[in-house]
Protein backbone atom coordinates (compact mmCIF):
# COMPACT_ATOMS: atom_id res chain seq x y z
CA UNK A 1 0.00 0.00 0.00
CA UNK A 2 1.33 3.45 -0.93
CA UNK A 3 1.66 6.33 1.51
CA UNK A 4 -0.52 9.35 0.75
CA UNK A 5 1.39 12.52 -0.13
CA UNK A 6 -0.10 15.04 2.29
CA UNK A 7 2.89 17.32 2.91
CA UNK A 8 6.06 18.39 1.12
CA UNK A 9 8.81 15.86 0.54
CA UNK A 10 12.22 17.33 -0.36
CA UNK A 11 15.17 15.49 -1.86
CA UNK A 12 18.50 16.70 -3.20
CA UNK A 13 19.49 15.53 -6.67
CA UNK A 14 22.64 16.03 -8.74
CA UNK A 15 22.25 16.94 -12.43
CA UNK A 16 25.45 17.32 -14.43
CA UNK A 17 27.43 18.22 -11.31
CA UNK A 18 24.93 20.81 -10.02
CA UNK A 19 22.87 20.33 -6.87
CA UNK A 20 19.09 20.78 -7.10
CA UNK A 21 16.22 20.40 -4.66
CA UNK A 22 13.24 18.36 -5.80
CA UNK A 23 10.08 19.12 -3.86
CA UNK A 24 7.07 16.83 -4.17
CA UNK A 25 3.86 18.24 -2.73
CA UNK A 26 0.13 17.56 -3.01
CA UNK A 27 -0.02 20.38 -5.60
CA UNK A 28 2.79 19.14 -7.89
CA UNK A 29 6.55 19.09 -8.15
CA UNK A 30 9.22 21.77 -8.18
CA UNK A 31 12.90 21.64 -9.11
CA UNK A 32 15.07 24.44 -7.76
CA UNK A 33 18.80 25.01 -7.92
CA UNK A 34 20.13 24.47 -4.41
CA UNK A 35 20.36 27.75 -2.54
CA UNK A 36 17.80 29.47 -4.78
CA UNK A 37 14.08 30.07 -4.19
CA UNK A 38 12.66 30.13 -7.70
CA UNK A 39 12.55 27.03 -9.85
CA UNK A 40 10.55 25.03 -12.33
CA UNK A 41 7.07 23.98 -11.18
CA UNK A 42 4.61 21.56 -12.75
CA UNK A 43 1.20 20.72 -11.27
CA UNK A 44 -0.05 17.14 -11.04
CA UNK A 45 -3.03 18.22 -13.14
CA UNK A 46 -0.71 19.20 -15.99
CA UNK A 47 1.15 15.92 -15.73
CA UNK A 48 -1.93 13.67 -15.77
CA UNK A 49 -3.65 15.68 -18.54
CA UNK A 50 -0.93 14.79 -21.03
CA UNK A 51 2.20 15.96 -22.71
CA UNK A 52 0.67 19.06 -24.33
CA UNK A 53 -0.07 20.74 -21.03
CA UNK A 54 3.15 19.45 -19.49
CA UNK A 55 5.24 20.75 -22.39
CA UNK A 56 3.55 24.15 -22.14
CA UNK A 57 4.18 24.42 -18.42
CA UNK A 58 7.81 23.36 -18.72
CA UNK A 59 8.41 25.65 -21.68
CA UNK A 60 6.98 28.67 -19.88
CA UNK A 61 8.94 27.83 -16.75
CA UNK A 62 12.20 27.45 -18.70
CA UNK A 63 11.69 30.75 -20.52
CA UNK A 64 11.12 32.53 -17.21
CA UNK A 65 14.26 30.95 -15.75
CA UNK A 66 16.39 31.96 -18.75
CA UNK A 67 15.13 35.55 -18.51
CA UNK A 68 16.04 35.68 -14.84
CA UNK A 69 19.55 34.39 -15.55
CA UNK A 70 20.07 37.02 -18.25
CA UNK A 71 19.04 39.79 -15.85
CA UNK A 72 21.51 38.62 -13.19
Amino acid sequence: MATKLDKQLKREIDVEGKAYMLTLSPEGLKVTEKGKRKGHEVSWKDIVNGNGALSGSLGASLEEHEEQEQEA
